[in-house]
């Protein structure tokens, strides 16, 4: 049977006009992965009633599933339902629990609602209504002719919930064929996406149950594995051997599995089972390391501290690293990383010391070049670990790459502990 063919319209002139980024695009292209449902086309419109309807009509003729984002508003430039009410020949009725709710939110604000606020809780007649849990306006579903047409609103933080609590139980009873989507995801760092593909290029090559998605996403990689089957311990069945092979190539720069899962997440869950704890040393990333523990909750269970020392005298007189080491190897060197790693541990008395220092840019320091940068981990009973990353790309992008090296290393120290 032919997969179903999905397209995603988003609507608005702000996109267009680049003030935001389509971030509803991705995150619906991964949903709809997800059950198996192919996204063929992405399309962006502005707010014009001829040339929305004219997209309309364009994925009315090629696609199975139309979802569109944005342009539920009360404004007179939020022309969505309108437009496809007149294409599909429907009116519009307003949705009582909707109009409800936005009448109980300018009331308990105190707020006179003015009357363009009515047709937020306007829908297709005869459409499958989405509660908007988290904003006013509803979403809506509705078939007509060969094509279901799914309106969403805009904003990400209306969209997301939506889509998780409403629109994807919708959309799975809408596939031909009745089956679980199983999906395992597992997070890498340390990888580019491209040298990740490379190594897994023939699995991904002959893939059909299940499949493999790479995707980068803030300077990690994430593989999503797939599986159709009638239930979700068949879906496991067949993603186990794929993943056991995967990890026989690239496990070493696995560091977690989980949607939700993140590099400090991790780190912290690890740290808090084991009974133990870590403090950082800081210069080029300034704090971002500390930053990124702190907001995991529960963090203060197994941070105990950090410093940032951007300056020499900072390393010297908190840290102790001596003048010689600092005039001779400099601030950004192997030997400077090792002693803030062992003393920001020492200090604090932490099971692990980790730090950075380097040069994020944009000009070069210590006649040394941008990127260069040193990651420290230090812990009790074993040989402190330096190492070296020659990073590219802008000044907090490095910075960003550096914090996130230094504890998927420290990751990797705990395991080995």
């Amino acid at each position: 049977m032919r997969k179903m063919r999905a397209e995603i319209i988003a609507v608005g002139t702000e996109l267009l006009l680049g003030q935001i980024a389509n971030t509803n695009a991705q995150f619906l292209s991964q949903k709809l992965a997800e059950i198996g449902v192919g996204v063929y086309f992405h399309t962006v419109v502005g707010d014009n009633t001829e040339r929305l309807l004219q997209v309309i009509r364009l994925a009315s003729g090629r696609s199975d599933l139309v979802i569109f984002t944005g342009g539920l508003g009360p404004t007179q430039d939020d022309l969505t339902k309108e437009t496809l009410a007149g294409h599909v020949g429907i009116g519009l009725e307003t949705n009582p629990e909707a109009m409800e709710r936005i009448e109980k939110f300018f009331s308990q604000r105190g707020i006179v609602m003015t009357e363009n606020n009515r047709k937020q809780a306007l829908v297709l007649s005869g459409s499958h209504v989405f509660s908007n849990d988290f904003g006013m306006a509803p979403g809506m579903a509705i078939r007509h002719d060969s094509s279901a047409f799914v309106l969403l609103p805009g904003p990400p933080s209306e969209l997301y919930p939506m889509v998780e609590n409403y629109v994807m139980p919708y959309l799975t009873d809408l596939l031909p064929e009745k089956q679980v989507f199983h999906s395992q995801v597992l997070r890498f760092y340390g990888i580019g996406e491209s040298a990740l593909e490379e190594k897994l290029l023939d699995l991904i090559e002959k893939q059909d149950n299940p499949t493999i998605a790479p995707y980068a996403k803030e300077f990690e990689v994430t593989l999503r594995i797939t599986a159709r089957a009638a239930t979700v311990e068949e879906g496991e069945d067949l993603i186990l051997p794929v993943e056991k092979e995967i990890l026989s190539r690239v496990g070493q720069y696995m560091y977690g599995m989980g949607e939700n899962s993140s590099l400090h997440d991790v780190l912290v869950s690890r740290l808090k089972k084991s009974n133990e704890t870590i403090a950082c040393a800081e210069s080029c990333t300034g704090g971002a390391i500390a930053s990124l523990i702190t907001s995991v909750p529960g963090s203060s269970q197994v941070f105990r501290g950090g410093v940032v020392c951007y300056t020499n005298e900072v390393k010297n007189q908190l840290l102790e690293v001596p003048d010689s080491i600092l005039q001779t190897d400099g601030a950004v060197s192997e030997k400077t990383a090792q002693l803030l790693a062992e003393h920001v541990r020492e200090k604090l008395g932490a099971t692990y010391g980790i730090s950075v220092t380097g040069v994020a840019g944009p000009d070069p320091s210590e006649g040394k070049p941008v990127g260069l940068v040193y990651v420290g981990i230090a812990t009790e009973g074993m040989p402190t670990v330096v190492k070296e990353l020659r990073l590219a790309g802008r000044r907090q992008a490095i910075v960003g790459r550096a914090a996130k090296y230094a504890l998927f290393y420290a990751l990797q120290m705990q395991k080995e502990r």
